[in-house]
Parts: C-alpha cells; structure tokens; sequence
C-alpha cells in the first residue's frame, strides 16, 4: 500500500517536470502561453486611445484611431490626418474618416504618443508643406528627365515602370 502512494506521489510530481531525451536530466516544464487567435489578435490593436500610422501602396502616410479591420486587411481609420513629410518639416492635412482597401496598405504601426511629441520635424501650415511638396517633385521629375535624356544620349534606355501596375 505504501508502494502504491509513494508510486503515485512520484507520478503527481512529475506532471510537472520533463525528461531530456538527450541529457536524460529531469528540469521544469515550461508553461505554454495559450495563442491568441486572430480576432483577439485584431481587437488588441482596436483601442480608443491608440492612434495608428498606415502607409499606402501609393505613399501615403496616414494616422488617425483604428476602428475596424478585418482578414483583408481593410481599415477603417476615425479622426485621421494625411501627414506630408519634405525634408524636415511635415504638415497634416484633416482627412476625417478614411477607408482603406487592404491591398493598398503597406504597413499599419501604432504610434507611441510620448516619442511623437519629442520629433525634430518642425510642423507647418497645409498650404507652405503643399507648395514644398510640388516644389520637391518637380525637381525629382527634371531630375529623372536628364538622366534619361544623359542615357538616351549614349545609346541606353530604360523601360519606365509603373509603381502601381502589379502584373
């Protein structure tokens, strides 16, 4: 009778211990996390008071509240601003409600409120970071439109991609 209790004592404690196949030592079992599913996964990143950065296929940079998500990855953003960025200043353009097809997101971040206070980039109004805006891509273009003319000169050409075509 004692056999059997000290038998089934032993077998109660090592419930929670394992046995190395390779080492044979006994050492603690480690406890499994269980694994969140993918709704639970989707209703974390779902908060009022969480706001989020998404960047677009097309470039796009977006930050407002995540309100809804699915498998897809299609968003709908609360409160959400446009941010602009040209060299070190930045401006935000109210965008209110903004749907976005999951195809077209690139990555969707949380933003840390404490580290988004502490930017270099000095913030300026719609109009000058527009006008900033058209001004740096203008130049981009003239610059693209020499380097092709400087290729074409020497016998090169180079196919024009489309970003956005995908096939």
């Amino acid at each position: 009778m004692t056999q059997q209790t000290s038998l089934a004592s032993t077998v109660s404690r090592l419930r929670y211990f394992e046995v190395s196949v390779h080492t044979g030592r006994i050492h603690p079992k480690k406890k499994k996390k269980p694994t969140k599913t993918l709704r639970q996964q989707q209703l974390d990143l779902i908060s009022d008071e969480q706001k989020h950065l998404v960047l677009l296929r097309d470039g796009r940079t977006l930050i407002g509240f995540l309100r809804s998500i699915d498998q897809f990855a299609n968003l709908v953003l609360h409160q959400t601003v446009e941010r602009i960025h040209v060299g070190k200043k930045y401006g935000d353009i109210p965008r209110g409600i903004f749907v976005v097809r999951g195809e077209n997101v690139v990555l969707l971040g949380e933003i840390d409120l404490e580290k988004e206070s502490d930017t270099p980039l000095q913030q300026v109004s719609i109009e000058e970071i527009l006008e900033e805006q058209r001004v740096e891509q203008q130049t981009k273009l003239e610059a693209e439109k020499l380097k092709v003319q400087a290729l074409k000169d020497r016998g090169l050409s180079i196919p024009r991609a489309d970003t956005l075509d995908e096939y």
